[in-house]
């Protein structure tokens, strides 16, 4: 008996020193990471789409005045593109050019048309596979120092075509997913007319230098903001309000050095999504992972909070949440995920400080998404650390970690964790060295009862 108390002891002391370490690495970690983020270099110049034809009447095409300001801020090398107060309707995408500022006054807001013949066919990606789809809403490609701020409402207007395309995309979906799988040429895989893949809000991608703040995001078609082979990014201060099919509040995609901080989300799916696409494209893409990402002092309203997954093939790794908070019901606190037809990995991941109302689960990581997968590629969850983090009642389970036999999920860290209400406590399995201190689900016991 005294022998297994030496043993226990030693393992709780490690655990303090390995939750100890952990803080303070993270730290220094998170301080490198925003010290090599580079905010977007703007020019001073300034031009108001108003004085290129713009009408903030709600019913004025404002199209072609949106255009001719980017073009005369690029002729100048630059420059902020000014929306004053109105209702600014667009049909069809606004295409960024580097070295510009989209800024949205208090009062303003950007509403796009829903008439995908308005949407020319551009680089982009759908759930993990590259392909040539309709353009994002607004939509840069190979640019840098960019930024879309100000107080204005950012409006996707979804509800009128692309909202009921969700019924009607399980075949196109399917087909991408057999383009990369047999490893089509990216030229050839061409959606658009005649497909149903709704396209997101704002997507930047292979860009660097971005900068999203302030404005309010509402009622996109696909994802809201989607980061695709990008890096230097800075999103803060921004509000969601969007409940439509898969309305994704961010989405990191093969994409690092990325800081989201003080972000006020309401979306009808997952409110921050890292991911690293998928399958085969993801695997052979293995040198771009999805990296360096803080998420800092956000308010999480949605289905899940923080998800990573389930395209995740390239890897994803050091990631850092902390300090942040659930408001309203959420499905899932924090869910890794993914499958055997995967690869890649999940490693260096550390949640802290956060605090989670009422969920279905609290803290969710599998393997086995969805049962999917062959089995020829399983994925690798490694080095996953969860410090503070509080929960008030979930309606399933409090914990679910879950591996293959061939491919466990190891080195999981839970230091002070308590989830005061929860259905079902823990189910972990196909793990090693799952650590755990000061762990409390339901209530706390502290002293036995006496015997009567």
């Amino acid at each position: 008996m005294k022998k297994i108390i030496i043993c226990c002891s030693f393992f709780l002391f490690t655990t303090l020193i390995v939750a100890q370490s952990a803080t303070k690495n993270t730290t220094v970690e998170i301080e490198n990471i925003i010290k090599r983020i580079q905010l977007p270099s703007i020019p001073h110049n300034r031009f108001f789409v108003t004085d290129f034809g713009a009408k903030g009447d709600s019913v004025t095409n404002c199209k072609k005045a949106f255009d001719k300001a980017m073009v005369a801020c690029a002729r100048k090398k630059g420059g902020v593109i000014v929306v004053p107060k109105g209702v600014y309707t667009i049909n069809g995408p606004i295409h960024f050019e580097s070295n510009v500022e989209l800024h949205l006054e208090a009062g303003a807001r950007i509403r796009f048309g829903s008439n995908p013949k308005d949407y020319p066919l551009v680089l982009t990606s759908w759930e993990g596979t590259m392909l040539y789809n309709y353009s994002p809403l607004i939509y840069g490609n190979t640019v840098e120092n960019v930024a879309i701020t100000g107080e204005g409402v950012i409006d996707g207007e979804a509800n009128h075509t692309w909202i009921k395309w969700k019924p009607l995309e399980e075949a196109d979906k399917l087909l991408s997913r057999e383009m990369n799988h047999k490893e089509v040429p990216v030229k050839k895989r061409i959606f658009g007319q005649g497909h149903y893949l709704r396209p997101q809000l704002i997507q930047f991608i292979n860009s660097k230098n971005i900068l999203i703040e302030g404005v309010r995001i509402e009622d996109s078609p696909f994802w809201c903001v989607h980061l695709l082979k990008s890096k230097n990014i800075t999103i803060r201060n921004i509000k969601y309000d969007a409940q439509n099919y898969n309305n994704d509040g961010i989405d990191p995609e093969y994409s690092s050095d990325i800081l989201i901080e003080n972000v006020q989300f309401n979306n009808g799916d997952d409110n921050i999504a890292i991911k690293a696409g998928r399958d085969t494209e993801g695997r052979v893409n293995s040198h771009t992972p999805s990296e360096n990402i803080v998420i800092r002092n956000c308010f999480f309203k949605g289905l899940h909070a923080v998800v990573i997954g389930s395209e995740m093939s390239a890897g994803v790794r050091n990631v850092f949440v902390d300090n942040c908070k659930a408001v309203g019901y959420l499905k899932r606190g924090i869910y890794i995920k993914t499958n055997s037809d995967r690869g890649g990995y999940i490693k260096d991941i550390y949640f802290s400080n956060l605090q989670f109302g009422k969920v279905e689960d609290c803290i969710y990581m599998t393997a086995n998404y969805h049962g999917e997968g062959s089995g020829n590629h399983p994925s690798k969850i490694a080095n996953i650390h969860l410090s503070n983090i509080n929960c008030d009642e979930a309606t399933q389970t409090a914990i679910v970690i879950e591996g293959f036999p061939e491919s466990k999920v190891e080195d999981v860290f839970l230091n002070q964790i308590t989830i005061k209400s929860a259905k079902n406590g823990m189910t972990v399995t196909n793990t090693s060295n799952v650590v755990v201190n000061e762990l409390v689900i339901g209530d706390k016991i502290g002293v036995p009862t006496a015997v009567k």
